[in-house]
Formats: structure tokens, sequence, C-alpha cells
């Protein structure tokens, strides 16, 4: 069974719709602009979990959902994926964190409980939501669509549009949305490795994310990074070291 193109463009579509309606209700309700976006990310993951199963069902005549999206599988299979994307996580830190101390960053150890917490829940609940819907859902819709290397590289343009922040300078844009493609790109290349299950990219997204909140906030001192283009302190997948690191781990995966 095969999908419609206007099905795919619909149904992401109402999940913006959503959250970004439920943001204006929050303001309108007095909720302070900073806690909008987390609060209304709640029922929004609510709603994408409740009607992907339907989604599915629907249009591509799966009725084993959970299983179809990657989430589904051994406990077996899920620790040695979940454990492998930490791992990557961890290996593009490293490498990213050596480029910002060579740079002039420097070290600032200002670690606290709260902001450890902060960042274990921020990379859990990027990693699962944002995987599920790119990774899992978009995916595996547009290889239906597509073909699946078509898809590969489609939904990694997807996922940089989407996180790009269009007010930049156009040489630190274009590296942007570079390196936020070859994120995408490493992310399904995971999901492939990993035979199809998802949580090797929820390891590798959320560790990678939540990883550096905790650096750039309790860790590096980053006022004196190097240049943007080069370093990208505020994203450093935007940068030239960034895309170096990416690059290796691509590699790495193909070569396992």
């Amino acid at each position: 069974m095969r999908p419609h193109w206007r099905g795919t463009l619909l149904y992401p579509a109402s999940l913006v719709a959503l959250f970004l309606g439920l943001q204006g209700l929050l303001g309108l309700m007095g909720v302070p602009a900073s806690q909008q976006a987390s609060l209304a990310a709640l029922p929004s993951v609510a709603a994408l979990l409740i009607s992907l199963p339907w989604r599915l069902q629907r249009a591509w005549g799966e009725p084993q959902a959970w299983k179809r999206l990657g989430l589904r599988c051994s406990w077996g299979e899920l620790i040695k994926a979940l454990s492998r994307g930490v791992l990557l996580a961890a290996a593009l830190l490293l490498v990213i964190v050596v480029a910002l101390l060579l740079g002039g960053a420097q070290s600032e150890l200002r670690l606290t409980p709260a902001l450890v917490l902060n960042a274990v829940v921020l990379g859990l609940g990027v990693g699962f939501a944002e995987e599920l819907l790119f990774r899992g859902w978009l995916f595996g819709e547009l290889s239906l669509l597509l073909g699946h290397r078509r898809a590969l590289y489609l939904q990694a343009v997807i996922f940089s549009l989407v996180h790009t922040r269009f007010h930049l300078p156009g040489l630190e844009l274009l590296l942007l949305l570079g390196g936020l493609a070859l994120f995408g790109v490493l992310l399904a290349e995971q999901r492939d490795g990993d035979r199809g299950v998802l949580w090797g990219a929820v390891g590798l997204h959320g560790g990678a994310v939540g990883g550096w909140f905790l650096l750039s906030q309790g860790v590096l001192n980053l006022q004196s990074a190097g240049p943007n283009w080069l370093l990208s302190p505020a994203n450093p997948i935007g940068g030239v070291a960034g895309w170096i690191a990416l690059m290796v781990l691509l590699l790495t995966l193909k070569r396992s």
C-alpha cells in the first residue's frame, strides 16, 4: 500500500498547527513565553503517539505500527542500539569539544544536579519525539513514495530546513543547513545500521542534544571560542569542525 502526497504533507502540518495553536493559547492565558514551547510540546507529542498507529494503518496498511516504526523490539536490541547511539553522540561531542578548546574556549565547571536533570530530560524528550517523527514516520513514508535511498536524503533536507535559523548571515546559514542535513543522514544511517530499530537514533540524537546543553551550560565558557564559521558555538554541527566530526562518524557507520 502506498500513501498519498497530500496526506504526507497534511499530517505533520496538523501537528505543527496544534503545537503553535497551543503556544498561542498559553500566551493568551498569561504563561511566560519561555515556558510556552515546553508546555505545548507535551500534548503535541501525545497527539503524535495517538495518531501514528492510525496513520500507518490508513496510509501504509500497517497494523503493527510500533514495530514498523522501530520502537518495538527485544530488550537486547533496544539496549544495544541505544548504547551504540549514545557512544556515537559522545564521540561527536568529544571531537567538537577538542576543537573548541583549541579555538580558545575555556573549561569552567559549574554543574548542578538541576542542570544535569534538565540535560537528561531535554535529551530524552527531543531524541524520542523527533526521531519518532523524522526517522520513524517521515523516513518510512518517503521510502514508500520515493524509494529508500532518495527518502534518506530528502528526510535529512526536511530535517535541516525545519531546524535552521534563517536570520543568520549567509555563510553561517549555509554551514548550519549543511550540518543539520549531515546529522539527518547520520541518524538515518544509524537506524539502517540497527536494522530498523529506532533506539540507536534516539540515543544519538538525544545524547548530542542533551550532552551539548550540559557542556555549553555547565562545562565550557564559549565567549572566547573561535569564529562561528569554524566552530559555531551556538550549534556546533553548523561549523567546519562539526562537519568534519559528522563525516568521520558517517564513514565509521558505513564501514561497521
